[in-house]
């Protein structure tokens, strides 16, 4: 399982793992992957530069890189806002009422409460590029298609390809003429923020008419792979490796929530108990259509007399709290949490390691089968 892009990166496979988890991605990228950490979760520069430290420290030298979440166009300047005064109070009072209706219990008096996701804002998404070109990292990947072209200048200046996420064609081209190195085609399959266009269909479609246009912009294939046949199926449509990371929400590394003690939290509880019809694609979790994990608490916005979602970022700091709630109950039918369809085969924890084991002896399985078709 090796193409360009691993001679390029200097990575075993070219697998590469976006995640919050620091823990994750360094688990990916000591296993022979590229881990991408996730920075919008943090609002603070200093808190990501702590972690970028740990990153260095426990990754044995091998190359990471990080996911940033930033418009295109530079938002205008102006007086700093209040974001909590944009909410309405009527949106408060259903997050309140859902709450209740659910059955959450609140946070311990002591627990910090969640803000909400900053890092959708245009500036803080600045402070984590001038962060994380402090470090070495190797990739910086864009979840809202091309950065700015000064960032895109900013990141290769340092000698860091950028990447960027497409959910179409029309958005691929336009990576590429704003120098785009890497595009990531994202299909409708995908967790998270993602577009309408199945991946089966999406990633040759974008292959091809890069292979036209800018022949030096590598693809990533990204959307429903849990499998090495799904891997071997990206790389057959042309693609030069793949972009996962729904499958390690179900590492062992990644605690994501409150553990009553030893075992799954109560969010991989919920991923382990769904089957791949279990997700929606809404606009709750961020305020842009993402496909999130189906739940009561998405129930609940679906019904009759819910609120439309706000826009990002007020949508999450809106609902940012009741997530953290969320997470700490033991109810895992209340859960909110981004993933893939491919949440159906996401049966069982396991270390990352053994993942991305698993993905190249299922590649390499999947390749021979062909071999042996071709040749009979």
């Amino acid at each position: 399982m090796r193409t360009e892009l691993c001679d390029r990166f200097g990575i075993d496979y070219p697998i590469f793992v976006f995640t919050p988890s620091e823990k994750v991605a360094a688990a990916v990228t000591r296993a022979g992957g590229m881990g991408v950490l996730g920075c919008v979760r943090f609002n603070h520069p200093e808190d990501l530069e702590a972690v970028l430290v740990w990153m260095d420290e426990n990754t044995d030298g091998k190359p990471y890189g990080v996911d940033v979440v930033m418009p295109a166009k530079i938002p205008t300047e102006g007086a700093p806002v209040d974001l909590d005064k944009l909410i309405p109070q009527a949106h408060r009072d259903f997050v309140a009422k859902t709450m209740a209706d659910l059955g959450v219990p609140p946070l311990p008096d002591d627990a910090a409460r969640s803000e909400g996701t900053l890092g959708w804002l245009h500036s803080i998404a600045r402070s984590h590029v001038e962060v994380a070109l402090k470090h070495p990292i190797k990739l910086i990947a864009n979840a809202l298609g091309s950065p700015p072209k000064d960032v895109i200048d900013q990141a290769h200046e340092a000698g860091v390809p950028v990447a960027a996420l497409a959910g179409s064609a029309k958005h691929a081209l336009r990576h590429a003429a704003n120098g785009v190195d890497i595009v990531i085609a994202q299909g409708h399959e995908a967790g998270g923020h993602t577009g309408e266009i199945g991946s089966v269909v999406l990633w040759p479609e974008i292959v091809d008419e890069l292979a036209e246009s800018s022949p030096h912009t590598a693809v990533l294939a990204a959307g429903g792979i849990g499998t090495g046949r799904q891997v071997a199926a990206a790389l057959a449509l042309g693609a030069s490796g793949v972009w996962m990371g729904s499958a390690f929400l179900a590492a062992a590394e990644y605690d994501l929530g409150v553990r009553g003690g030893a075992g799954p939290s109560v969010i991989q509880q919920a991923l382990l108990a769904a089957t791949s019809s279990d997700t929606v694609r809404r606009r709750i979790y961020s305020g842009k259509p993402a496909r999130l994990l189906k739940s009561r608490w998405t129930d609940a916005w679906d019904a009759e007399g819910a609120p439309e979602p706000l826009p990002m970022p007020l949508q999450n700091v809106l609902v940012s709290e009741a997530h953290q709630r969320m997470s700490a109950s033991a109810d895992p039918s209340t859960v909110a949490m981004p993933v893939g369809q491919i949440v159906g085969r996401m049966n069982e924890i396991r270390p990352a390691a053994d993942i991305i084991a698993d993905l190249v002896a299922g590649f390499e399985a999947a390749t021979r089968k062909l071999d042996d078709i071709r040749d009979s």
